[in-house]
């Protein structure tokens, strides 16, 4: 009698292990944390794991966190703002994905930089930076002015959350992933609407009023996403 052949063996590779930052990124999405969020975490992980010389994370512990976030403030001067964020960034990897939550950081040093009064600019400044703007970016910058929306709001903004007949738009998934209402400003509805008398930058603006009156839904920063760049100024002053 013929003894039982054994199963072939598996001659497959064994699986890659996974890397650390795409386990980073799937556990910020599983949390439903914002894209810039994603981007900042991942950010200031890369930062700590070049200053300790590429070492893994698993490697390190409370000390080197220390050492980093007081490398942050000694050596590179930043604001608290910016040390709370590395620091954020560095508890969520631990704590999140390494299951590993760190012990208190007893030595470290807050940043005490002093709080600076933010420079605005006057409503004159404001008019005279939209008069240099014509076609989709001033239409654009009259939105993130006047209806007091982020870049990417604006960049990933339907046309079917404008509402004309109640003068506001519907933001959605905004900070927080969170809806809000906004205004729709005078100006804003006349340029999407390519209504007649509008200015000169609302007259140019011919290819999204057109996308407005059709009632389609796709984003109008699909349309108009090459002027990401001018709008460094824009989004910098308060809203009305």
């Amino acid at each position: 009698m013929h003894a039982p052949e054994s199963p072939p063996a598996d001659k497959s590779p064994p699986p890659k292990p996974r890397r650390l930052l795409d386990l980073v990124r799937e556990r910020i999405r599983f949390k439903h944390y914002s894209l810039r969020t994603e981007e900042t975490y991942t950010h200031w992980i890369k930062r700590f794991i070049y200053f300790h010389a590429k070492r893994h994370p698993r490697e390190l512990g409370a000390a080197e966190v220390t050492a980093f976030l007081n490398h942050l403030v000694q050596t590179r001067d930043v604001a608290a703002a910016t040390q709370n964020q590395a620091l954020s960034a560095l508890l969520f990897l631990y704590r999140e994905v390494l299951a590993e939550p760190l012990a208190w950081l007893d030595g470290l040093e807050r940043s005490k930089r002093p709080v600076r009064v933010p420079t605005v600019l006057s409503q004159a400044e404001v008019t005279a930076l939209l008069a240099g703007m014509t076609g989709t970016k001033w239409l654009m910058a009259a939105l993130l002015y006047g209806a007091g929306l982020r870049l990417r709001e604006c960049l990933t903004l339907r046309v079917q959350d404008v509402d004309f007949d109640y003068r506001q738009i519907v933001v959605r998934q905004g900070k927080g992933a969170k809806d809000r209402r906004t205004l729709l400003p005078g100006h804003g509805r006349g340029a999407a609407a390519g209504a007649p008398g509008a200015r000169e930058g609302a007259a140019r603006a011919g290819p999204v009023g057109r996308l407005w009156r059709s009632g389609a839904s796709e984003r109008v920063g699909d349309q108009i996403s090459e002027c990401r760049a001018p709008m460094g100024l824009a989004i910098r002053v308060p809203v009305a």
